[in-house]
């Protein structure tokens, strides 16, 4: 089919009048952030912005073009080098991906495209349903289930507790709302473990249920979900008049990665008929490293998965995903009709369902072009043995722990996250010294762990997520520690008075 030639551009184009200028500026900036990947380990890992840099952003907007050469210096002087710098091996801090090369120039090839994914005849949300497939098979999930990007695990939890907020419910909760369905029917309860993500409680705030509705389970010495509790707190709740409709299992939880027994959860809920949801924000991706997905017994069974392939998936931000079995109950939660989203069998309007069917969301970036391209470039043996090198660095840093006097692990290493302290003289003054060490750390530029707090313990908490990241980086993160807790924590020398 031949087009007709379109009208030359008009004067009101933001396209540039030199394409070989712009060419050769893009250029250069796409080698720069290249050679920055490169030389990560030259950097410091973060270091605060000086005043001067902050208050050049309180400008007042812009009414006049500038050139994009100038607005890349200012990046590449004024942005960079104040990042929080989770692509640095010595980033340990929170829970954060690396992100790779290839999944930045998927990026860029996406922002090209331009491609809202809302919905519409098109071949990107081909692309999405393509990683549908694939973590369905990962997941052992089956045919009938649905997939949908979001922001992150925080979004997806609260897709979760949706979609099962409505198989409880039925359909007539999201006209009347929870307000009118409790006047007939019993209060929802929920439960999730006592270190569950805060995002699973405001899950429950923003769906209407409240916080009041979710109890927070006892956990074992290893930091996992007490089955036994929970069944208590179920069948108190049923005495009570309550109506239990959620279980929520942790992957990894954000503290001490600690993975509840999923498999137990999954019994209980199909015994009290109660929809199973698992927070696996970083740790359900273990599925994909063979030594590690046993310890994920039971995920098979959820309801509902939700986690990030911008965490160990190592995709560039942000990449959340919410994995659910039943697809007609997920729709079911989400689907509106207007004119305007009128679907037909043919043209732009058809290849219904839409991804908005199953979301908040009308207007969504191509996540999934990032996602696929890492996939497909690394394979999933790839990132697998990715996930894996991460556990095995971290384990290294606990023996390194476990060897020296000074320094005392505070948890397990069931996955990759290491919890431990320097030990005070003093230890009443152990909280305030480990929080000076873990800023002095961050500070330095060495490494950049957080902090937690672990059965009421301040701690220093070193998440290995980062495919960069060696033994040779935790052991800088070790000698600082121990270096910067001796010059914080030596005794001060008694003054003698002056008879």
């Amino acid at each position: 089919m031949t087009l007709p030639p379109t009208a030359p551009p008009s004067g009101g184009s933001l396209d540039p009048t030199d394409w070989a200028e712009l060419r050769a500026q893009g250029h250069r900036m796409l080698d720069d952030m290249f050679d920055y990947l490169a030389g990560l380990r030259e950097r410091p890992v973060w270091q605060p912005a000086p005043a001067d840099v902050r208050a050049g952003f309180s400008a007042p907007l812009p009414r006049q073009p500038s050139s994009l050469e100038a607005a890349h210096g200012r990046f590449m002087r004024d942005i960079l080098p104040y990042a929080v710098g989770n692509a640095h091996p010595g980033f340990m801090g929170w829970v954060h991906g690396g992100g790779t090369a290839v999944g930045m120039l998927a990026e860029t090839l996406a922002a090209g495209l331009n491609a809202n994914l809302g919905g519409r005849n098109q071949i990107p949300i081909e692309v999405e349903r393509q990683i549908t497939r694939w973590m369905r098979e990962l997941f052992g999930f089956p045919e009938a289930a649905s997939g949908l990007f979001v922001t992150g695990t925080s979004m997806a939890n609260l897709v979760g507790v949706l979609v099962a907020r409505a198989a409880a419910l039925g359909q007539p909760v999201r006209r009347t709302g929870v307000a009118g369905q409790t006047r007939s029917t019993a209060r929802l309860v929920a439960y999730t473990s006592a270190c569950a993500h805060t995002c699973i409680a405001q899950a429950m705030d923003i769906t209407g249920l409240g916080t009041d509705a979710l109890r927070l389970i006892p956990v074992d010495r290893d930091f996992r979900m007490d089955p036994a509790a929970l069944r208590a707190a179920i069948a108190a709740d049923r005495q009570a008049g309550f109506q239990p409709f959620l279980i929520a299992g942790t992957a990894g939880t954000v503290d001490v990665g600690a993975i509840d027994p999923l498999d137990v959860l999954a019994d209980i809920a199909a015994d009290e008929g109660m929809w199973f949801h698992v927070d696996g924000a970083f740790g359900a991706l273990a599925m994909l490293a063979p030594a590690l997905a046993p310890l994920l017994a039971g995920i098979e069974r959820a309801d509902s998965i939700a986690f990030d392939f911008h965490k160990w998936g190592q995709v560039p931000y942000d990449a959340g995903f919410i994995l659910v079995r039943d697809g007609a109950t997920h729709r079911a939660a989400f689907e509106t009709s207007a004119a305007y989203l009128s679907r037909e069998t043919r043209g732009l309007a058809a290849d219904s369902p839409w991804p908005c069917d199953y979301g908040p969301d009308l207007s969504r970036g191509f996540r999934a072009l990032k996602t696929w391209f890492t996939l497909t470039v690394y394979g999933a043996d790839q990132l697998g043995a990715a996930i894996a090198r991460t556990c095995d660095v971290a384990r290294h840093l606990a023996r390194r722990v476990a060897d020296e006097p000074r320094l005392e692990l505070l948890a397990p290493v069931a996955l990759n996250i290491v919890c431990f302290r320097y030990r005070a003289d003093d230890p009443h003054a152990s909280d305030r010294l480990n929080t000076a060490i873990a800023q002095a750390v961050q500070e330095s530029g060495i490494a950049a762990p957080s902090t937690t707090r672990v059965n009421g313990t301040l701690a220093i908490r070193a998440a290995i997520v980062n495919h960069r990241t060696a033994p040779a980086d935790v052991d800088r993160l070790c000698d600082a520690v121990l270096r910067i807790g001796a010059e914080l924590g030596a005794p001060v020398p008694e003054v003698q008075s002056t008879p």
